[in-house]
């Protein structure tokens, strides 16, 4: 049963305009922890340890889809987006998640999939039976193909998984898929698709909840006559150019449609973007005054551990948000990238350095579970665990996301590390005892801690992740200094060897230990160092 609109000050939290700096952690359900022992994580499971997330200093909750799905693509193949698969629970344990976090003074964002659905959805399924014609055809993309008999794809389009963007079905038609084939890409031109994700997001909304992660927010909107990309190598346009199935100017109305929604609750819901466009400035279209509030700044995930680099990026990302009075967004890790730990390059040191960096930031950052343990990505994964369906295609992406979502390590000394009592369900290292939380919990040369103790800083100082503003200081090649309002310096060495300069204040947080910080300091190598002036 659809629940009323019958929004309470017990199950909303109070407006802040708290979204404009929060730190907001993503939880991937599968691989955060395991009430139920069956080795797959859980919503009861995130339940038990929203105390976790509330001593961490998050301030809102991001949890990747738990929707109805066969899994074809770890849930983002959704077959129903009122209903929790019972792999995760059920939407009473949806609801309770909702109730304790907001208890717990944690906001929640969920996963919300527009751009496509699973194979298995109502619509779809009875598109396929009704066949050519049918009037749920035409809230997908199905076609007639090319050649003589319908037998080539009716475009040029690729996958992202790899293969062609197109699925023939018995009765000679094709449709449109431009990740998996289990998933088809709705048609966002008919009525009845924007009604309907109207109506999910006020199902959420009416239940409580505080905003949502919109997955490939760029996509839902294709060229007028879908016509041929022309190019062989499809896959390395994305992100570099405006393409005829990625940002596409007509997903604004749509956003639009959105914001109104949004707008209609108390508590400040918001809408966070996962658009992939090729300039900042195309990113900030998302967030203009009346459509989306914030949109992921891929930008500076994808910015190598480079000083001259970090700084475009910074600089850029901030000048193209504030003429729409949007804020920065900064991220380093997510269920689809390789962890920072491992990315970067540099090991630890440098991964600790980064997130110094990225939270001294102004904006609103975002955390992938298991980084403020120090999680490196698992690389060494066997073929027959994995579940990454590009891994099975021919082309398109690397295929090796699994490696950045293997279970969490809360405690004990083997695995499954306390995840839950059946297991996990792919394969924890056999050497991440000392990364479990129950083993950094205390130690102050910890990661855990570090994350702790900056953002306990981070929401302790006035202004720290608030505004705008970045003032440069005068620093050696290969080091960023900067000051925010406030009076904190954040130096950054991004380079092999030590670089002296001179102590520009009292150390408040350095993300490795320091031997001295009297006259003439030096910062070592990937080192970062929050000061107080």
């Amino acid at each position: 049963m659809t629940p009323q609109h019958n929004v309470t000050p017990e199950n909303v939290t109070p407006a802040t305009d708290w979204w404009r700096d929060a730190v907001i952690y993503q939880v991937y359900p599968r691989s955060f922890a395991d009430a139920n022992g069956d080795g797959m994580g859980d919503l009861a499971g995130v339940r038990s340890r929203l105390p976790y997330l509330r001593d961490l200093g998050v301030d809102a909750v991001w949890l990747s889809p738990f929707y109805a799905s066969p899994q074809a693509d770890a849930g983002y193949d959704v077959a129903d987006y009122r209903a929790i698969d019972p792999m995760f629970g059920t939407l009473p344990d949806a609801e309770a998640v909702i109730r304790d976090a907001h208890a717990l003074d944690l906001r929640i964002i969920v996963d919300l999939v527009p751009n496509h659905c699973s194979d298995q959805h109502e619509w779809f399924r009875r598109g396929l039976a009704e066949g050519p014609g049918s009037v749920l055809r035409e809230r997908f993309h199905f076609r007639k193909g090319r050649g003589e008999n319908g037998e080539e794809p009716p475009n040029d389009w690729e996958s992202l998984f790899g293969g062609p963007a197109w699925t023939r079905v018995p009765d000679g038609e094709w449709y449109l898929h431009l990740f998996a084939p289990e998933q088809p890409d709705f048609n966002w031109d008919h009525p009845a698709v924007q009604d309907e994700f109207r109506s999910v997001l006020r199902f959420w909304l009416d239940l409580g909840v505080d905003g949502f992660r919109v997955d490939v927010a760029h996509g839902l909107v294709k060229a007028p006559g879908l016509p041929d990309m022309g190019h062989g190598e499809q896959l390395r346009l994305l992100g570099n150019q405006v393409l005829p199935f990625f940002d596409q100017d007509g997903v604004h109305d749509i956003y639009r449609s959105w914001r109104t929604v949004l707008d209609e609750y108390p508590g400040e819901r918001i809408a966070v973007a996962e658009a992939w466009a090729p300039t900042a400035e195309r990113t900030s279209l998302y967030v203009r005054p009346d459509e989306l509030h914030q949109a992921f700044n891929f930008h500076y995930l994808n910015t190598g551990w480079d000083a001259a680099a970090l700084r475009e990026a910074i600089d850029s990302s901030l000048d193209a948000m504030r003429p729409v009075a949007a804020p920065t967004t900064w991220v380093l890790s997510n269920h689809d990238v390789v962890r920072h730990r491992t990315r970067l390059g540099g090991g630890l040191d440098r991964a600790r350095a980064a997130t110094l960096l990225m939270l001294a930031l102004p904006g609103s950052a975002y955390l992938y579970q298991g980084e403020e343990l120090g999680l490196p990505e698992v690389t060494d994964l066997p073929d027959e665990v994995r579940q990454d369906p590009s891994f099975f295609r021919d082309s398109g992406q690397e295929g090796l996301r699994d490696g950045c979502r293997v279970p969490l390590p809360w405690s004990g000394g083997t695995a499954p590390y306390g995840f839950g009592d059946g297991g996990s369900w792919l394969p924890q290292p056999g050497d991440w005892a000392g990364l479990t939380v129950e083993a950094q919990t205390g130690d102050p040369d910890s990661t855990l801690e570090l994350y702790r103790t900056a953002l306990a800083l981070r929401r302790r100082l006035p202004g720290l992740g608030a505004g705008d503003a970045v003032e440069w200081l005068d620093a050696p090649d290969g080091v960023l200094a900067f000051r925010r309002p406030g009076g904190l310096i954040c130096t950054v060495n991004t380079t092999d060897t030590p670089a002296p300069l001179p102590a520009p204040g009292r150390i408040l947080l350095a993300s490795r230990q320091l031997d001295s910080t009297d006259g003439d300091f030096t910062l070592p190598a990937d080192t970062a160092v929050w000061w107080a002036e």
